[in-house]
């Protein structure tokens, strides 16, 4: 998937400037498919070159400093549509912490691991304490035939299920650890 998809299903839920769906980013898209605040600039210019976006008129007077507002186009929209039916590949999983696990086992490193493990869970109980917290916040009163909020909230499950498993690992692998330390 591309940054482009990401931003047209942005600004098709809702209408924006460059910095409210950066916003918009760091508060709910970001968190399954992160871009910096540049990265979402440029592709704004692209999707609009394209004929994907268009800038909507300012309100008001035009003053200096005023955002420009975009929202996708027709030609956004159908290819949007055509993309959420298409094939595409399990993202692949990446993790450096996995990494430093095969490390340690490769060079009997184990001491060392813990630490890692420690602060990635505790990050990872971070991020799950920030989902629940949305998910209260955003779902705890939605109406079941709301179609686009029971979808969106099946997104945020999906982080809620993930940051669990990642969890659940890291206690194991921690309990491993303990075990392995002990025999050596």
């Amino acid at each position: 998937m591309s940054l482009k998809f990401a931003i047209l299903t942005s600004l098709t839920e809702r209408e924006g400037s460059g910095i409210e769906l950066a916003r918009r980013f760091d508060k709910s898209i970001g968190y399954f498919w992160p871009a910096t605040h540049q990265q979402i600039y440029r592709e704004l210019d692209r999707l609009a070159a394209a004929d994907l976006i268009r800038e909507l008129p300012q309100e008001g007077p035009p003053r200096r400093g005023q955002p420009r507002r975009f929202a996708v186009t027709d030609h956004g929209r159908d290819l949007l549509v055509a993309w959420i039916g298409e094939d595409d590949e399990p993202d692949s999983m990446r993790s450096s912490l996995a990494v430093r696990v095969r490390a340690a086992a490769s060079t009997g490193r184990i001491h060392e691991l813990r630490h890692a493990l420690e602060h990635h869970r505790r990050g990872r109980l971070e991020t799950l304490r920030r989902y629940r917290e949305i998910e209260e916040q955003d779902f705890a009163s939605r109406d079941p035939a709301d179609t686009r909020g029971v979808l969106q909230h099946q997104v945020l499950k999906l982080g809620i299920q993930a940051e669990q498993a990642w969890l659940g690992w890291c206690d194991e692998t921690l309990e491993v650890l303990e075990r392995l330390i002990d025999t050596v």
